[in-house]
């Protein structure tokens, strides 16, 4: 097996201080652990629910960070981008374009990211089927601007009911007919959305994520991960609740990468049972 794709970082730009200090923790777990980081951070929430809250440093600062990191630390980066006008502009610095989840049926979203060369990960909506995902990525397919050129899908949770969410283990061996890597959102997917006008403000239990990424590793169909980082998560202008400090991070890492490499050997053996 390849080393697993680990896309990690916090939830949003909040300063280039706060970027480098996730990335140094990042780095240094790479070296002793074998997974490929992917680091990522957003230069603006624009889906945040409630128009006071924060949303990030904007574009040309975030792009500018990026920009720095890339220089002195040689890393690979991945951030979203939520109009068709970024795209152009955002692959000038970024590896990776990231559809967000609820972006991911914008057509010419997913097409103008294809084709701008960068390697694409699109969060597969809480509102859409597993089965729903392959027409999807077979538009960032028919756009690649490159045979090389990666294409990833990330599982992050359905909607359960109003102000929850559900990880459907079976959604991993679905997506992963599709023949396009499958990467588990550990920290959104302990989400719970807000749902009602008491709050804003979506809720998290972060508690989950260990037990939620044990098992959809185990289903032997995941071939990475993404969990968001913090050095101070109850400060965090974003997914506080969800978002996981450097410690947290660390002692997940180490218990999830060995179990990436062993159940790559576990794909398929589940077709006994067909």
């Amino acid at each position: 097996m390849k080393r697993p794709i680990i896309i990690a970082g916090p939830c949003v730009a909040e300063s280039y201080a706060l970027l480098e200090e996730v990335l140094q923790a990042l780095q240094a777990l790479e070296t002793r652990l074998p997974f490929q980081l992917v680091f990522k951070a957003s230069f603006d929430k624009a889906n945040r629910t409630s128009l006071h809250s924060y949303r990030g440093p904007g574009m040309d600062t975030v792009l500018d960070w990026f920009s720095q990191l890339k220089t002195k630390y040689g890393c690979k980066i991945l951030t979203d981008v939520h109009e068709r006008a970024q795209v152009e502009e955002v692959a000038k610095v970024v590896d990776y374009l990231q559809i967000p989840a609820f972006l991911c049926r914008q057509t010419d979203l997913v097409v103008a990211a294809a084709q701008s060369g960068c390697g694409v990960n699109i969060k597969k909506g809480q509102f859409m089927a597993p089965e729903a995902m392959a027409p999807i990525l077979a538009k960032a397919y028919a756009a690649k601007k490159t045979p090389e050129q990666e294409i990833w899908v990330t599982e992050r949770g359905f909607a359960f009911g109003y102000g929850d969410l559900v990880v459907d283990m079976r959604s991993f061996h679905t997506l992963a007919q599709t023949g396009v890597p499958v990467l588990f959102d550990i920290t959104h997917s302990t989400q719970q959305p807000p749902a009602g006008k008491e709050t804003a403000i979506s809720n998290a239990q972060r508690c989950y994520a260990p037990l939620l990424a044990r098992s959809a590793i185990a289903t032997g169909y995941v071939n990475g991960a993404f969990l968001e980082v913090h050095p101070n998560p109850q400060q965090a202008k974003s997914d506080a609740a969800a978002q996981l400090s450097i410690p947290q991070a660390t002692a997940l890492l180490e218990q999830i990468i060995p179990m990436l490499h062993q159940a790559a050997a576990w794909k398929g053996i589940d077709t006994q049972f067909g």
